[in-house]
């Protein structure tokens, strides 16, 4: 049994790992401001005596008693309309928030996997995208709050790694989906399959000629947790390689959720990334060949009856 702090810990993706630590028998310590994140995704883990929960934002010190034997940092806004929204926040806490968590590992002599992203890549010019791929990053447009602090995060961990000595792991995490992202979250998975329950026209931006590669959450959990124990300490990435077109996944779910929806274009966003998928030879190598296993028309299904009960207990 591992004692673990999940820094944002209540969002959509440290509420799953939080889930699966505890199902394993390890004892987590969840922080979390709800900035982004919400109560209800951590409620069914109180009645849990392995879990405790912190409530408090990590761009402040941050204060855990007792041993950690890790710690994944997972702190962070992480769709566009939050970052948008909080471009100061998002900034923060990719800086001083991770400052923060990487002192604490280093005084704890506890190893940390930060939660890293596929926009550090931006708009990519090399495709699929390989780890050794440095980026096409617009640093002052308004995505760069997002991909500049989590290009500042890798640099910081790199840095502690060096030069304190402290075992970091870095995850490059592709589009992600699955219950528990919020229903007005602002990225695809949520934004079609609510417009298509609710019966409105699901909105695709631009010709919807983009690509993006989607991995359901629960694959993203295992490569995560077997990163986290790996002795491989540079970035992965981990996400899902079927890359598939925005129109094509728009009409997928139109069909998964037997949706009269129409579809409507809107202009493409600032920045927005023209493709986007992983390469995961590295996380096939180093991970005991992780790879997805979930299909997307599977997970999707799954996340349909989720967004389902969610409207109808609203209505």
């Amino acid at each position: 049994m591992a004692r673990i702090l999940v820094t944002g810990g209540a969002g959509f993706i440290g509420s799953h790992l939080c889930e699966r630590l505890l199902a394993e028998g390890n004892e987590v310590i969840c922080i979390d401001n709800f900035l982004t994140g919400s109560p209800d995704n951590i409620a069914p883990f109180f009645g849990n005596q392995r879990f405790q929960f912190i409530q408090q934002d990590v761009t402040n010190f941050v204060y855990v008693p007792g041993k950690l034997d890790a710690i994944l940092h997972f702190a962070s806004p992480a769709s566009p309309i939050d970052y948008l929204e909080l471009p100061i926040q998002t900034l923060k806490v990719g800086s001083l928030g991770t400052h923060k968590v990487l002192g604490l590992a280093k005084e704890k002599r506890a190893r940390i996997l930060l939660a890293s992203t596929s926009e550090v890549y931006g708009d990519p010019l090399v495709h699929p995208q390989k780890e050794d791929y440095w980026g096409n990053v617009n640093p002052i447009g308004p995505r760069g709050v997002y991909d500049e602090a989590k290009r500042f995060a890798e640099a910081i961990t790199m840095a502690y790694q060096r030069a304190h000595g402290v075992v970091t792991r870095i995850v490059r995490i592709f589009n992600t989906f699955g219950p528990r992202m919020r229903m007005r979250d602002g990225r695809v998975v949520p934004n079609f399959i609510a417009q298509a329950l609710r019966g409105e026209d699901v909105t695709v931006y631009g010709d919807g000629g983009q690509t993006r590669s989607f991995c359901y959450v629960s694959d993203l959990v295992e490569g995560i947790l077997r990163l986290l124990w790996s002795d491989h300490p540079t970035p992965v990435n981990v996400g899902n390689p079927r890359e598939m077109t925005v129109l094509e996944f728009a009409k997928m779910i139109i069909e998964l959720t037997g949706s009269k929806s129409a579809i409507v274009h809107k202009p493409l966003p600032v920045d927005d990334p023209k493709v986007r998928q992983p390469d995961i030879a590295l996380a096939r190598r180093v991970l005991n060949d992780w790879h997805p296993v979930v299909p997307v028309e599977e997970g999707l299904a799954r996340t349909i009856e989720h967004f389902r009960a969610k409207i109808q207990e609203s209505a």
